[in-house]
Protein backbone atom coordinates (compact mmCIF):
# COMPACT_ATOMS: atom_id res chain seq x y z
CA UNK A 1 0.00 0.00 0.00
CA UNK A 2 1.09 3.61 -0.74
CA UNK A 3 -0.35 4.76 2.20
CA UNK A 4 -1.23 3.04 5.64
CA UNK A 5 -4.07 5.43 6.25
CA UNK A 6 -6.51 7.73 4.70
CA UNK A 7 -8.10 10.75 6.28
CA UNK A 8 -10.94 12.20 5.08
CA UNK A 9 -12.43 15.49 5.38
CA UNK A 10 -16.46 15.20 5.86
CA UNK A 11 -17.73 18.96 4.08
CA UNK A 12 -17.46 18.77 0.71
CA UNK A 13 -15.44 14.96 0.49
CA UNK A 14 -17.81 12.55 1.71
CA UNK A 15 -21.03 14.41 1.57
CA UNK A 16 -22.75 17.61 0.66
CA UNK A 17 -23.81 20.13 3.48
CA UNK A 18 -24.78 22.40 1.25
CA UNK A 19 -28.54 23.23 2.32
CA UNK A 20 -28.35 22.28 6.53
CA UNK A 21 -25.08 24.64 6.27
CA UNK A 22 -27.02 27.84 4.55
CA UNK A 23 -29.86 27.16 6.56
CA UNK A 24 -28.57 27.17 9.71
CA UNK A 25 -25.85 30.24 8.55
CA UNK A 26 -28.93 32.23 7.50
CA UNK A 27 -30.88 31.46 10.86
CA UNK A 28 -28.13 32.63 13.11
CA UNK A 29 -27.78 35.86 11.07
CA UNK A 30 -31.49 36.42 10.89
CA UNK A 31 -31.46 35.86 14.98
CA UNK A 32 -28.84 38.69 15.06
CA UNK A 33 -30.78 40.91 13.57
CA UNK A 34 -28.88 40.60 10.45
CA UNK A 35 -29.84 39.77 6.32
CA UNK A 36 -29.82 36.39 5.46
CA UNK A 37 -27.65 36.10 2.40
CA UNK A 38 -27.67 34.19 -1.00
CA UNK A 39 -26.92 30.65 -0.97
CA UNK A 40 -23.98 31.08 -3.32
CA UNK A 41 -22.18 33.44 -1.01
CA UNK A 42 -22.00 31.34 2.04
CA UNK A 43 -21.43 28.21 -0.12
CA UNK A 44 -18.59 29.78 -1.13
CA UNK A 45 -16.71 29.15 2.67
CA UNK A 46 -18.04 25.77 3.13
CA UNK A 47 -14.63 23.91 4.28
CA UNK A 48 -13.13 26.05 7.19
CA UNK A 49 -14.10 26.71 10.87
CA UNK A 50 -17.37 28.65 11.59
CA UNK A 51 -16.03 31.49 13.51
CA UNK A 52 -13.69 31.88 10.41
CA UNK A 53 -16.37 31.91 7.97
CA UNK A 54 -18.86 34.21 10.67
CA UNK A 55 -15.66 36.98 10.58
CA UNK A 56 -15.54 36.61 6.50
CA UNK A 57 -19.04 37.01 5.96
CA UNK A 58 -20.07 39.58 8.86
CA UNK A 59 -16.66 41.39 8.25
CA UNK A 60 -16.70 41.71 11.90
CA UNK A 61 -14.40 40.07 14.42
CA UNK A 62 -16.14 40.49 18.44
CA UNK A 63 -15.23 37.44 19.52
CA UNK A 64 -18.57 37.34 21.95
CA UNK A 65 -20.88 38.35 18.59
CA UNK A 66 -18.99 35.32 16.67
CA UNK A 67 -19.29 33.13 19.93
CA UNK A 68 -22.72 33.90 20.04
CA UNK A 69 -23.47 33.94 15.72
CA UNK A 70 -21.56 29.66 15.84
CA UNK A 71 -23.92 29.25 19.23
CA UNK A 72 -27.56 29.99 17.12
CA UNK A 73 -25.94 28.02 13.87
CA UNK A 74 -25.32 24.86 16.08
CA UNK A 75 -28.94 25.34 17.66
CA UNK A 76 -30.43 24.63 14.52
CA UNK A 77 -27.74 22.56 13.04
CA UNK A 78 -28.01 20.14 16.01
CA UNK A 79 -31.56 20.18 15.24
CA UNK A 80 -32.26 19.48 11.83
CA UNK A 81 -29.36 20.72 9.55
CA UNK A 82 -27.08 17.81 10.29
CA UNK A 83 -29.63 15.62 8.63
CA UNK A 84 -30.20 18.28 5.51
CA UNK A 85 -26.96 16.73 4.39
CA UNK A 86 -26.35 14.31 1.00
CA UNK A 87 -23.53 11.87 0.12
CA UNK A 88 -22.11 12.41 -3.35
CA UNK A 89 -22.38 9.68 -5.77
CA UNK A 90 -20.22 7.03 -5.59
CA UNK A 91 -18.44 7.97 -2.57
CA UNK A 92 -20.46 5.31 -0.54
CA UNK A 93 -19.41 2.69 -3.11
CA UNK A 94 -16.22 3.59 -2.49
CA UNK A 95 -15.34 3.85 0.79
CA UNK A 96 -17.07 0.28 0.74
CA UNK A 97 -14.50 -0.89 -1.33
CA UNK A 98 -11.60 0.43 0.98
CA UNK A 99 -13.33 -0.94 3.99
CA UNK A 100 -13.64 -4.51 2.35
CA UNK A 101 -10.04 -4.54 1.70
CA UNK A 102 -9.17 -3.37 5.17
CA UNK A 103 -7.87 0.26 4.26
CA UNK A 104 -7.68 2.25 7.66
CA UNK A 105 -9.89 5.24 7.42
CA UNK A 106 -10.50 8.41 9.93
CA UNK A 107 -12.04 11.38 9.59
CA UNK A 108 -10.74 15.01 10.73
CA UNK A 109 -13.06 17.81 10.04
CA UNK A 110 -13.93 21.17 11.38
CA UNK A 111 -17.41 20.31 12.06
CA UNK A 112 -17.61 19.55 15.64
CA UNK A 113 -17.19 15.47 16.36
CA UNK A 114 -20.38 14.84 17.52
CA UNK A 115 -21.99 16.58 14.21
CA UNK A 116 -19.80 14.43 12.44
CA UNK A 117 -20.90 10.92 14.03
CA UNK A 118 -24.71 12.20 13.32
CA UNK A 119 -23.48 12.24 9.65
CA UNK A 120 -21.73 9.20 9.53
CA UNK A 121 -24.31 7.67 11.39
CA UNK A 122 -27.14 8.98 9.03
CA UNK A 123 -25.83 7.95 6.37
CA UNK A 124 -24.39 4.14 7.70
CA UNK A 125 -20.62 5.25 7.20
CA UNK A 126 -19.58 4.94 10.98
CA UNK A 127 -18.21 1.72 11.41
CA UNK A 128 -15.92 2.39 8.44
CA UNK A 129 -13.27 4.88 10.50
CA UNK A 130 -10.96 4.32 13.36
CA UNK A 131 -11.36 7.95 14.67
CA UNK A 132 -13.40 10.89 13.91
CA UNK A 133 -11.53 14.36 15.02
CA UNK A 134 -13.48 17.22 14.84
CA UNK A 135 -12.54 20.83 15.45
CA UNK A 136 -14.27 23.64 17.35
CA UNK A 137 -13.77 27.43 18.04
CA UNK A 138 -10.27 28.29 18.04
CA UNK A 139 -8.67 25.34 16.81
CA UNK A 140 -6.95 24.81 12.93
CA UNK A 141 -7.60 21.49 11.19
CA UNK A 142 -3.59 21.36 10.91
CA UNK A 143 -3.78 21.42 14.66
CA UNK A 144 -5.87 18.18 14.19
CA UNK A 145 -3.41 16.36 12.80
CA UNK A 146 -1.17 17.48 14.82
CA UNK A 147 -2.82 16.34 18.13
CA UNK A 148 -3.39 13.30 16.17
CA UNK A 149 0.35 12.30 15.65
CA UNK A 150 0.97 13.30 18.85
CA UNK A 151 -0.73 10.64 20.13
CA UNK A 152 0.49 8.05 17.38
CA UNK A 153 -2.89 7.80 16.06
CA UNK A 154 -1.48 8.58 12.49
CA UNK A 155 2.12 7.94 11.35
CA UNK A 156 3.94 10.34 8.46
CA UNK A 157 2.62 7.57 5.99
CA UNK A 158 -0.89 9.00 6.40
CA UNK A 159 -2.75 10.97 3.46
CA UNK A 160 -5.20 13.84 3.98
CA UNK A 161 -7.96 13.58 1.59
CA UNK A 162 -10.42 17.28 1.06
CA UNK A 163 -12.07 18.92 -1.16
CA UNK A 164 -10.25 22.50 0.22
CA UNK A 165 -7.05 24.47 0.33
CA UNK A 166 -7.07 24.31 4.39
CA UNK A 167 -7.16 20.32 4.17
CA UNK A 168 -4.33 20.38 1.82
CA UNK A 169 -2.03 23.25 4.17
CA UNK A 170 -3.26 20.92 7.18
CA UNK A 171 -1.44 18.61 5.69
CA UNK A 172 1.21 19.76 4.86
CA UNK A 173 2.00 21.67 7.79
CA UNK A 174 1.94 18.03 9.38
CA UNK A 175 5.02 16.61 6.98
CA UNK A 176 1.79 14.57 5.33
CA UNK A 177 0.77 14.10 1.75
CA UNK A 178 -2.49 15.42 0.30
CA UNK A 179 -4.80 14.41 -2.09
CA UNK A 180 -7.29 16.95 -3.32
CA UNK A 181 -10.91 16.37 -4.48
CA UNK A 182 -12.66 18.50 -7.46
CA UNK A 183 -16.57 17.34 -6.88
CA UNK A 184 -16.35 19.58 -3.41
CA UNK A 185 -16.47 23.30 -2.48
CA UNK A 186 -12.61 23.86 -3.86
CA UNK A 187 -12.05 24.85 -7.64
CA UNK A 188 -8.81 23.01 -9.40
CA UNK A 189 -6.80 26.56 -9.19
CA UNK A 190 -7.01 26.54 -5.13
CA UNK A 191 -6.14 22.97 -4.64
CA UNK A 192 -3.51 23.24 -7.55
CA UNK A 193 -2.27 26.20 -5.69
CA UNK A 194 -1.12 24.23 -2.64
CA UNK A 195 0.29 21.52 -4.97
CA UNK A 196 -1.23 18.24 -3.58
CA UNK A 197 -0.23 14.25 -4.07
CA UNK A 198 -2.76 13.34 -6.01
CA UNK A 199 -6.41 15.43 -7.45
CA UNK A 200 -8.96 13.51 -8.13
CA UNK A 201 -12.02 14.22 -10.43
CA UNK A 202 -14.57 11.94 -9.20
CA UNK A 203 -14.38 8.98 -6.14
CA UNK A 204 -13.48 6.17 -7.38
CA UNK A 205 -10.28 7.41 -8.45
CA UNK A 206 -9.49 7.49 -4.51
CA UNK A 207 -8.57 3.60 -5.14
CA UNK A 208 -5.69 4.99 -6.54
CA UNK A 209 -4.10 5.51 -2.92
CA UNK A 210 -3.86 1.89 -2.06
CA UNK A 211 -3.06 0.45 -5.22
CA UNK A 212 0.67 -0.94 -5.78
Amino acid sequence: MKHDLLIFDLDGTISDPREGIVRSFNFALSQHHLPELAETEIAAHIGPPLDQTFIALTHNQDPAFIASLVEKYRERYAEVGYAENTLYAGIKDTLTELHSRQVRMGICTSKRADFARQILALFGLEAMFEFVSGGDIGIEKWQQLETLKNQFTISQHAIMIGDRAVDLTAAHKNGLQAAGVLWGYGSQDELDHEQPAYLFEQPSQLLRLIAG
